[in-house]
């Protein structure tokens, strides 16, 4: 005997619970399965908490869209709920002449995006920002801010349970099955769920959730990638009041110095490939890596103040030496299966995106 629900949303970090609370806010009957003890315990809360302006990203790609839109819903959403941010800014930088162009490049691209308010600095102009910096040169941009994730998800969870809504926690799915116009869920404990739409934002777990979906042709079921992120902390006092990044390199923007909203710096995270989404420990030997690379605008970083902090994994659909890919976000008209939403590859920009991403999905399900 299967129990009917109108719509479940999988998957309970911070994109996860802005589906949900977007769905809810429609009249939705919305229930939010983590396979977790709590919510947000995976890439949500192993990453840098940066509110990106939307400069990178492909011109017309879902990353530029959903950021640059997501990023003024996310800071007027912190505004009304009281959620903890700051607009902090970020200087790019380049650290040697041969980069000025990438900022120029990356400056032209934000125009594309509709990010019009970075500034070319020289090297003075940026020493005035932040004296300890080396560079040849940066670009400002003033709308990258910070944001307390955890107190974002809880905000997005009081959403949700206000419009009707319920969270399960420790809730598996073990497998789905689409047939005669319905989708069945069935979690690990035995129990039947027949709903009306599904939204599969596992995040790490989306493509092989998807795989285990009878009735999805595998054919739109993209590989899962796994690029770890290790990060280190500072100890002692930052010099820097604005987030610092180097000039992006593959599969990721450079090790970088963010803030947390205590003023605490971290650096990361880097690039390391690893074949599955629990290899979470910070891996220490890298730590000479960051020495090296962070001392190329940080030549003052004193020996032995970088401590190993945390790693999270990026869940890519893309994997080492390949391209990039965007955000895929597929609907009915994309695979055939009527009510169903798969959410795959939503790493960076995904915590400014999450807003509009929810928008998005709503609008994929009327």
């Amino acid at each position: 005997m299967s129990e009917r629900v109108d719509c479940v949303v999988v998957g309970a970090g911070v994109v996860g619970l802005a589906v949900a609370r977007a769905l809810a806010l429609t009249g939705r009957e919305v229930l939010v399965l983590e396979s977790c003890s709590a919510i947000g315990t995976q890439t949500s809360s192993r990453n840098s908490e940066v509110i990106h302006a939307g400069m990178y990203y492909p011109t017309g790609s879902l990353k530029a869209r959903l950021c640059v839109h997501g990023k003024a819903l996310l800071y007027d959403y912190c505004a009304a709920r009281g959620v903890s941010h700051r607009r902090c800014g970020k200087l790019i930088v380049a650290t040697n002449p041969g980069q000025l162009e990438q900022l120029n490049t990356i400056r032209i691209r934000a125009v594309a995006n509709g990010v019009t308010d970075l500034a070319l600095l020289n090297r003075a102009q940026a020493l005035a920002f932040e004296p300890a910096l080396q560079c040849d040169g940066a670009l400002l941009s003033p709308s990258t801010g910070i944001i307390d994730s955890h107190g974002l998800m809880l905000a997005l969870l009081g959403d949700l349970e206000n419009a009707g809504g319920i969270l399960a926690l420790n809730s598996p799915l073990a497998h789905a099955e689409y047939a005669q116009g319905a989708i069945e869920l069935v979690a690990t404990d035995g129990t039947r769920l027949k709903v009306q739409t599904v939204v599969n934002a596992a995040g790490l777990q989306a493509p092989a959730l998807a795989q285990r979906f009878a009735g999805l042709d595998t054919r739109h079921i993209p590989q899962a990638f796994f690029a770890k992120g290790n990060y280190f902390t500072l100890t002692g006092r930052s010099p820097f009041s604005h987030l610092i990044y180097p000039v992006p390199e593959a599969a990721g923007l450079g090790v970088h110095l963010t803030l947390d909203l205590g003023g605490q710096a971290r650096f990361g995270p880097d690039v390391q490939w690893v074949n599955t989404p629990d290899d979470t420990q910070v891996c220490a030997a890298r730590g000479d890596v960051f020495y090296a690379e962070v001392r190329k605008y940080w030549p003052e970083l004193p020996n032995g103040a970088l401590q190993p902090a945390y790693a999270g994994i990026r869940p890519k659909i893309s994997g080492p030496g390949e391209s990039p890919r965007d955000f895929c976000i597929q609907g009915p008209r994309d695979h055939g299966v009527a009510g169903l939403v798969n959410l795959f590859g939503i790493e960076s920009p995904g915590l400014t995106s999450c807003l509009a991403i929810g928008e998005m999905v709503a609008e994929l399900l009327p």
